[in-house]
């Protein structure tokens, strides 16, 4: 088992990666969770595949375990599913001591986080993600959120959980889509601080594709040893932590004009990383040969869904983003392999230029 440390101001933790985990979370989490009502927040494919499996475990190590579930996809991210579980919380007698477990995607986790985050003004959670977007980046950090009609995650808190518990093997249930859309955060890792992972997507992506349980284990946890050091330096992405957000700009722009029909996150984030690579050649701050490695990273992984909106609109979409300051969108712009900066100067017209191109790209 590979134990990753994350220490932030508000908590430390570790994220556990070993293969079997699942069937062995009561023997992880009893010292933290004995005594204590466990309530997993879930969506009925993931509860029928693995909830009893988990249950079962936290039970054999004498620890109360109730099950609730929420819907799946990216629509359930919304306020009033905040307040539908937090009624069937009170419901199941669940108090400030509770502690809430979510096992599924990105989705479960960054509702399930903040639900924890504003229940009773606060409670644990502990994340037990199931897909490869939650293994290596969503569950990790401590970012909670849902969505508004305008835009991706603006309502959220930041809410460290009690740990993360990353079991490799859940991923071999996951449909292909789903499985190589995660693989886009991984890569993303390997650009933005560690070329030896952007290497190993070049050099064995038929590997990572057959989902190869060696080089699997090994991309999930250079990918997490990656995140794990940019949050602990910046819990609250106050500056380095925003490197995190390459392609993340425009593939959330990408994600809320398509009204979370067309894409996967991580297709959006892939989108997003060749737009900004481009944007990057564009601005003169990328050369062409490292443009083109990264594009046909991107591509190579698998072809990428077709998409259909107005690029004026996702121009338009982007002074909305959380990260925008002061009306001046900040982008994440390669420099080379393993390097990034913050751009918050990029003329419009360029942006405008990306976005085309992109769109003509999926066609």
């Amino acid at each position: 088992m590979i134990k990753i440390p994350v220490s932030t101001p508000s908590r430390s933790y570790e994220v556990l990666i070993g293969s079997g985990l699942i069937s062995r979370a009561g023997e992880c989490l009893q010292g933290e969770l004995q005594g204590r009502k466990a309530v997993i927040v879930t969506a009925a494919p993931v509860r029928k595949r693995w909830g009893k499996l988990l249950a079962k475990s936290l039970q054999s190590a004498a620890i109360t375990v109730d099950l609730l579930e929420m819907p799946d996809g990216e629509t359930a991210k919304r306020l009033s599913t905040l307040e539908t579980l937090a009624e069937k919380l009170l419901k199941l007698g669940a108090d400030r001591d509770s502690v809430l477990i979510a096992l599924g995607g990105g989705v479960i986790g960054d509702v399930t986080g903040f639900l924890a985050s504003i229940y009773m003004r606060g409670i644990d959670v502990v994340q037990v993600p199931t897909t490869v977007v939650a293994q290596v980046d969503a569950a990790i950090g401590g970012k909670t959120g849902v969505d508004l009609v305008t835009g991706k995650n603006l309502l959220g808190t930041f809410h460290q959980p009690n740990a993360v518990l990353v079991d490799p093997d859940v991923l071999e249930t996951l449909p292909p889509r789903e499985y190589r859309a995660g693989l886009y955060e991984s890569l993303k890792c390997g650009v933005i601080g560690d070329p030896l992972l952007f290497g190993l997507f070049e050099e064995r992506s038929r590997e990572i594709l057959d989902r190869d349980p060696e080089v699997v284990e090994k991309i999930i946890a250079d990918s997490v040893k990656l995140k794990a050091s940019v949050v602990s330096a910046d819990e609250r992405e106050g500056g380095l932590r925003q490197v995190l957000n390459f392609g993340h700009t425009i593939g959330h722009a990408l994600e809320a004009e398509t009204k979370y029909t067309q894409l996967l996150h991580g297709e959006a984030v892939a989108w997003g990383m060749v737009a900004a690579t481009r944007i990057a050649l564009a601005s003169g701050t990328l050369d062409t040969v490292t443009a083109v490695r990264i594009t046909n990273a991107v591509m190579n992984l698998h072809k990428l869904p077709r998409m259909k909106f107005n690029a004026a609109n996702i121009v338009k979409r982007l002074r909305s983003d959380k990260k925008t300051r002061h009306g001046i969108v900040h982008f994440v712009l390669p420099r080379e392999i393993g390097k990034v900066e913050i751009a918050s100067d990029v003329p419009e017209p360029i942006v405008r230029s990306a976005v085309d191109e992109i769109q003509k790209l999926s066609r």
